[in-house]
């Protein structure tokens, strides 16, 4: 991007941000996080009291109904603002819920001349995120963050909530839509790695469906959901190092507790980050998994059942195969969902996701050891 191009893209984030009510005037608009699917970023206030708050686009390739997912903000934001007012969880504790900016003109959301779909949210001060889990105590913090999010949610009806992404999680949807990218691209099909991703889908296929059969014999049941509470989306004080707030809210909708569980296992409990080269290196850390587990049940022992202990183990060798498929979904159809920084981005990624799993696999009778130390 050259001096002028960069010039103008800035000074119209800049006229975006204006849109929105807020305490001071903007001084600076900068990319902000690491996210694959929104385009994010920091504005800076010259104001004492607030100094930033957080600008997105929304991806509308992904979010076909944008108004939604803010409906949905709404609905938890109000609902959780209400819990904790009434309840004791968190005494002694601080927790965030992101605050929502409203534009001007009192709506929550500001569309641009290109069709674009604008949110503001309220910056968490004095607290940061890491991409990968730093020690034992920092994964129980993340497992606390996830258990205090469901515990607060768990007696909010789910039709209140809309269905922003059907079909997100469900991992035999994933599996069609492999399958249909597969018939298309098979004749590009050959590097050892594609392969080896190619003959991994195919000793699983039908291991795929197991969370899904078990809502369907009603062994599981539909709860409200975070949708992506990877260790990145959990907020950390600065000054204690306890978990103050999960953010990213877009994906907050119904669906299995099990999935959120298992993406925040798979996340939380790869060392090398998702991202990592190094794939062939890739393992399943035990010991995380034993903080983080015991962190989330220390607050969701309220409102988890037996079936909910039965199908974890599962839940998190699910969602580490699930998200390797999508990433290797992508990388066959051209990269059309995730950002990538080149062609084999997703690939590589899926490589990492397996790999995962595998470790996973591997260690199943000491991570059922690990859930069964906390059901008992």
């Amino acid at each position: 991007m050259n001096a002028n191009t960069e010039s103008t893209a800035l000074n119209k984030l800049t006229e975006i941000a204006n849109k929105f009510e807020t305490p001071g005037k903007v001084i600076q608009v900068e990319e902000f996080g690491h996210g694959n699917i929104n385009g994010t970023f920091l504005v800076t206030l010259d104001s004492v009291e607030e100094k930033h708050f957080i600008l997105q686009r929304i991806n509308q390739n992904v979010f076909r109904e944008p108004a939604l997912v803010m409906r949905n903000m709404s609905t938890f934001t109000n609902h959780v603002r209400q819990r904790l007012q009434d309840s004791s969880l968190t005494l002694n504790r601080r927790w965030e819920v992101p605050k929502v900016l409203l534009t001007q003109n009192n709506q929550d959301h500001f569309i641009d001349t290109d069709n674009s779909f604008w949110r503001a949210i309220g910056f968490i001060d004095n607290a940061e995120t890491f991409d990968t889990i730093t020690d034992n105590k920092h994964a129980s913090e993340v497992g606390y963050a996830l258990g205090m999010f469901h515990n607060l949610i768990s007696d909010l009806p789910v039709e209140k909530l809309a269905d922003t992404l059907p079909g997100f999680h469900i991992t035999p949807i994933y599996l069609e839509q492999y399958e249909n990218v597969l018939r298309q691209y098979a004749a590009s099909c050959q590097s050892p790695e594609v392969e080896y991703c190619l003959q991994f889908i195919s000793c699983r296929q039908d291991w795929a469906h197991v969370l899904e059969n078990a809502q369907m014999q009603s062994r599981l049941h539909l709860r409200p959901i975070h949708g992506d509470p990877k260790v990145n989306n959990v907020m950390i004080d600065t000054g204690d190092g306890r978990a103050i707030s999960i953010i990213d809210l877009d994906t907050v909708k119904p669906g299995l507790v099990h999935y959120d569980i298992g993406d925040c296992l798979r996340s939380g409990c790869n060392p090398l980050g998702e991202e990592t080269e190094l794939w062939e290196n890739v393992s399943f850390d035990t010991d995380v998994c034993e903080s983080l587990l015991g962190g989330y049940l220390g607050v969701a022992q309220d409102f988890l059942h037996e079936n909910d202990y039965l199908y974890i183990y599962d839940a998190i060798r699910l969602i580490a195969f699930e998200l390797g498929l999508r990433f290797f979904t992508d990388y066959l159809a051209g990269n059309v969902y995730f950002k990538v920084k080149y062609p084999e981005h997703n690939l590589a990624r899926a490589l990492v996701q397996f790999k995962l799993t595998e470790s996973i696999e591997m260690q199943e009778s000491s991570i059922r050891k690990i859930i069964s130390s906390f059901a008992n």
